[in-house]
């Protein structure tokens, strides 16, 4: 806090405001100031930015951890500092349809754009891909990574999938730090999050290496799972699970025949507890999958929230909420709980929580950068019209119409109630 910023404050609360009272005691502003410091967090990237003056006296302190501005989606372009040269792709596994446009991508890439390709070491093991004459040629040249095993940061500049919407989770998964920009193809079963066509890639890739591309920001949350120090075992000490999920992470009641109780907090505050089979915390991006599922509106993916979805509630009343991204949620199993929980990160790393345990649950400052085959919004609801048939229904019918129908009817209805002979006559 600079010296201007000092005596704004000190304007703001008067004379009581000074750091130090004169019995020599902390004041409130340098309680405020020590808070603060405590209670700092990561805040999301989207967040938005409040209005700094409220009259002639009103005014909030200035902190350099806030984000100042509110990002339009519209502004958000990909742009390249210098000509991208390695790039990962990720294929659906499993998937023989998805080989002739791998292999066709991979050459491509290579003999034409000279790019250095990486691929999962699991892929070059696929007994099919000795069906294509012309990827013999370039088995050789691609360079392959294991999950778990080799660092990737900093050695990719963007990334494409060919599969459906598992394959971009995937991506998000092997970067828990910053992720290259990601072009996900659709041929996959569903396809909610890829919205590029595989038809014409050498066109669409172009235009993302010349730059001429949209980007949806993806929020992801940082999820922490502390284990209670007293009941684990010495033996079994592990570092605490740190991950970064892009659609949610859900604390379930697995096998046991009890219904879940899960204590939820808010920024330290004890908001309720949660009795059920579970709870659902997804990002916007999330909300359009197991959470819309669990009765969650659906939120756009630029818009800076954590939603919080009960599973089956044993409370009728208990409805699926919406949170400000720069919070932070704590969820513990509760003392009384007849049973554990569990938790799944992306549908991954499935682990049980035992009484004690807690999960912290934080908007990350990495998203994934996803991008649009046209923009942010018309890809999004392209995707809800597309794949969950977003308000498809039987359109009414126009009055006009109706009324001709009705008259049409009604003489229908008359003509035949009259004989053969009676109609000559």
């Amino acid at each position: 806090m600079n010296e201007s910023d000092l005596q704004l404050a000190r304007a703001m609360v008067a004379e009581e405001a000074d750091t130090v009272t004169p019995n020599g005691s902390p004041g409130p502003l340098k309680k405020f100031m020590a808070a603060e410091k405590k209670f700092r967090r990561t805040r999301s990237l989207n967040a938005p930015s409040p209005f700094q003056q409220f009259g002639p006296c009103g005014r909030i302190m200035k902190n350099s951890a806030m984000v100042m501005t509110i990002q339009d989606p519209a502004s958000q372009r990909l742009t390249w500092y210098k000509p991208p040269l390695t790039v990962l792709v990720i294929k659906k596994v499993r998937d023989a349809s998805v080989l002739s446009p791998f292999v066709q991508l991979v050459k491509w890439l290579m003999q034409e754009k000279r790019m250095v390709v990486f691929v999962e070491a699991a892929v070059m093991e696929e007994t099919h891909l000795d069906q294509y004459p012309e990827f013999s040629s370039i088995k050789d040249k691609l360079m392959t990574f294991r999950d778990g095993k080799d660092d990737l940061t900093d050695k990719i500049d963007f990334i494409i999938c060919l599969g459906g919407d598992g394959t971009l989770l995937y991506a998000s998964h092997l970067f828990q730090q910053s992720v290259p920009p990601v072009m996900a193809f659709h041929l996959g079963s569903l396809g909610f999050l890829t919205p590029f066509q595989f038809n014409n890639f050498q066109e669409q890739v172009n235009n993302v290496l010349e730059g001429n591309a949209a980007l949806t920001l993806r929020s992801r949350l940082r999820c922490i799972v502390m284990k209670n120090k007293e009941t684990q075992n010495s033996a079994n000490k592990k570092a605490p699970t740190n991950l970064l999920v892009l659609n949610e992470v859900v604390v379930d009641r697995g096998p046991s025949p009890y219904l879940s109780n899960i204590d939820l907090f808010l920024d330290g505050k004890h908001i309720t507890s949660v009795q059920g089979d579970g709870l659902i915390v997804s990002t916007p991006t999330g909300s359009t999958a197991y959470a819309v599922a669990a009765g969650a509106s659906m939120i756009h993916p630029s818009v800076p929230a954590i939603m919080v979805t009960p599973i089956c509630p044993h409370s009728l009343s208990f409805r699926p909420i919406v949170v400000p991204a720069g919070v932070e949620l704590k969820i513990s199993v509760s003392p009384d709980s007849r049973n554990t929980s569990w938790v799944s990160f992306d549908g991954r790393n499935r682990q049980e929580l035992l009484h004690g345990d807690s999960l912290r649950v934080t908007t990350s400052i990495y998203p994934v950068p996803s991008i649009c085959a046209q923009d942010q919004i018309t890809d999004w609801f392209d995707s809800l019209a597309e794949c969950l048939h977003w308000n498809v229904r039987k359109r009414q019918k126009h009055l006009e119409e109706l009324t001709d129908l009705t008259h049409s009817s009604s003489n229908d209805t008359l003509d035949s109630l009259e004989t053969p002979e009676e109609k000559e006559s």
